[in-house]
């Protein structure tokens, strides 16, 4: 007869193992995320599915908002994974316009941080754009680029905003500035918020699958959207 001595042990060792390492690498190291909406487009497209590095910021205690350390923040440019402020249950991506300390001021699509005007240089369409909408290469004061887009002629939003960011406050906007729900709508994010920066588009498709809105569909798959570094 088979002796059975250890089966238990061994089959728990088995199971938590690999567990542990998978929950290890999802706190400490990287993440993967959905793309619910079209807010970072053109970027970032609807189903992109993306990596963040968790470790840059900091590491926080396991199933808390608190920081164990933190070694870094955020900066101007940045694409950043957070929590919703009103609904800390929801994950949002934007890109970081303001830091701690920083005076924001936001009028008909110019964005200026503390009194240096953040530059628009417009830009022919990407492939496949969406017609209604004019495109541009926006620069930050820290020199970093990336596309934004409006939409065309008198669509374009006429929000006036002036902000000033507290110790511990960061100010975040859609870079599909007239069709995301961003910090002009429900305020700053908070340090105990941030999450991790954005860094891969791992792979992108048009669909995800109904039982599992964390997969693509596989018949769906856009095959120019693998591997993608996201622009800071």
């Amino acid at each position: 007869m088979k002796n059975l001595k250890g089966t238990w042990p061994q089959a728990i060792r088995s199971f938590l193992i690999p567990l542990f390492i998978i929950g290890f690498i999802r706190w400490a190291l990287i993440e993967p995320f959905v793309i619910p909406s079209g807010s970072m487009l053109p970027g970032l497209q609807i189903h992109d599915h993306i990596l963040v590095q968790k470790w840059t910021y900091g590491l926080k205690i396991p199933f808390m908002d608190t920081w164990l350390v933190q070694w870094a923040q955020p900066k101007r440019g940045e694409v950043l994974v957070f929590k919703y402020p009103q609904n800390p249950s929801v994950f949002y991506i934007k890109r970081v316009v303001g830091t701690p300390g920083d005076l924001i001021e936001f009028e008909n699509g110019k964005l200026t941080v503390n009194s240096v005007q953040w530059q628009q240089q417009p830009i022919e369409p990407p492939v496949g754009a969406d017609p209604r909408f004019d495109y541009f290469t926006e620069i930050t004061d820290l020199g970093t680029q990336h596309i934004v887009r409006y939409r065309s002629g008198d669509l374009r939003s006429q929000e006036k905003i002036s902000v000033k960011l507290e110790d511990g406050e960061y100010y975040a906007l859609g870079d599909n500035r007239d069709e995301s729900m961003d910090s002009r709508y429900w305020g700053v994010i908070e340090t105990h918020e941030l999450v991790a920066p954005a860094w891969k588009v791992l792979l992108g498709c048009e669909a995800t699958l109904k039982s599992n809105a964390m997969l693509c569909d596989p018949s769906t798959i856009r095959k120019d959207r693998f591997w993608i570094p996201i622009s800071h």
